[in-house]
C-alpha cells in the first residue's frame, strides 16, 4: 500500500482527507502566545475571525517533528510505501524538515516531494497522487508522475486588501497608504521556484478578475486536471471568477471553489480570489 501524506497548507477540509484517505500533518498558527493547530483546534472560519479581530498578526509554523515522525513510523511499521508532498520550500522549512525526519526514521520507501506551490496548487498534486495510488501505482511511479506536472501548476490571484501584506511586513507603510488610497489590488503568482511574486497590479477587483481570465487565455488549462478557484473567507469574488471561467468553456463545479487556510490566508487577508490549474504542455 502507498500512503499519501501532505501538510495542511494544501487546504483540504477534514472530511476530504478522510474520504480521499490522505494523511495530513497540520501547520501551526500563533496569535501572540496562543498556538493553534490547523484543522485541529482552529478551522478556517475561526482563523479569519481571529485575523480580523486580533491586534496581533499571526505567525505560521511548519508541522511538528513529532507529527511527521509518527506518520512515517506508522507507514514504515505497516510495510507501506509513502509519498509526502509539502508546501513550497521557498515559503516554509517543511520540506527540509520532512527530508531530515525521513533520514532519521530510515524510511527509504518514502518519497518526499517539494511541491514548489501552495494551497490549491499543492492540492492538485496531492489529488493526482491519490488517483495514481488508487490505480495501483507504486510510490516511485507516483512520485515521478507528480514531479512531471509540478512545473505546470499555475496560480494566478488577486488580493482585495493590502492590510495584511503591510501587517506581515511585505510592503512598506508608504506603499500601503498610497496603494489603499488608489484602490490597488496586487496580482500574485507562485513562480516555478516556488516563490510568491507580484507580476502586476489592478485598480479594482473587477479588473483583477479580468487579468486572471486573460492569464488563462494565454496559458491554457490542461482539462484532464481540475480547475479550481480559491477564496479567502469571503467567496463573492471567487464566485464571479468561477462564472467567468465557466463562460470560457472550463468546468468549475461548486466543490472546486476552495477556501484558503491560515498558512497562506495570513498574508492575503479576506476577499482574495484566484485560479489554480495545470497548464497544457
Amino acid at each position: 500500500m502507498v500512503r499519501i501524506i501532505t501538510d495542511s497548507a494544501a487546504d483540504f477540509e477534514p472530511h476530504e482527507l478522510t474520504e480521499k484517505n490522505i494523511i495530513c500533518t497540520p501547520m501551526r498558527i500563533n496569535f501572540g502566545d496562543e498556538e493553534y493547530i490547523e484543522n485541529i483546534n482552529l478551522n478556517k472560519t475561526e482563523f479569519y475571525t481571529l485575523l480580523q479581530e486580533s491586534d496581533v498578526f499571526p505567525k505560521t509554523a511548519q508541522p511538528s517533528p513529532f507529527d511527521v515522525e509518527q506518520a512515517m513510523e506508522e507507514a514504515k511499521a505497516a510495510g507501506d510505501e509513502a509519498v509526502f508532498i509539502t508546501l513550497s520550500s521557498a515559503l516554509s522549512g517543511t520540506y527540509q524538515s520532512v527530508c531530515l525526519m525521513k533520514n532519521n526514521v530510515e524510511f527509504d520507501n518514502c518519497y518526499v516531494i517539494d511541491g514548489l506551490t501552495a494551497t490549491g496548487g499543492q492540492r492538485i498534486l496531492v489529488e493526482h497522487a491519490v488517483k495514481l495510488r488508487d490505480e495501483g501505482k507504486s510510490a516511485s511511479e507516483i512520485a515521478e508522475a507528480v514531479m512531471e506536472i509540478r512545473d505546470r501548476v499555475e496560480i494566478f490571484a488577486c488580493i482585495d486588501t493590502l492590510e495584511y501584506l503591510y501587517k506581515g511586513g511585505r510592503i512598506s507603510h508608504t506603499a500601503y497608504t498610497v496603494g489603499s488610497f488608489v484602490n490597488i489590488k496586487p496580482m500574485i503568482t507562485v513562480s516555478r521556484e516556488g516563490r510568491v511574486e507580484v507580476p502586476a497590479k489592478a485598480l479594482s477587483m473587477r479588473k483583477g478578475i479580468k487579468n486572471i481570465c486573460a492569464h488563462m487565455e494565454k496559458i491554457k488549462p490542461d482539462t484532464s486536471f481540475p480547475v479550481y478557484t480559491m477564496y479567502s473567507h469571503d467567496r463573492k469574488n471567487s464566485d464571479i471568477l468561477a462564472e467567468s471561467i465557466r463562460s470560457m468553456g472550463y468546468d468549475v463545479p461548486e466543490e472546486n471553489l476552495i477556501n484558503i487556510g491560515g498558512t497562506i490566508g495570513a498574508h492575503v487577508g479576506v476577499g482574495a480570489c484566484g485560479a489554480i490549474y495545470i497548464a497544457q504542455k
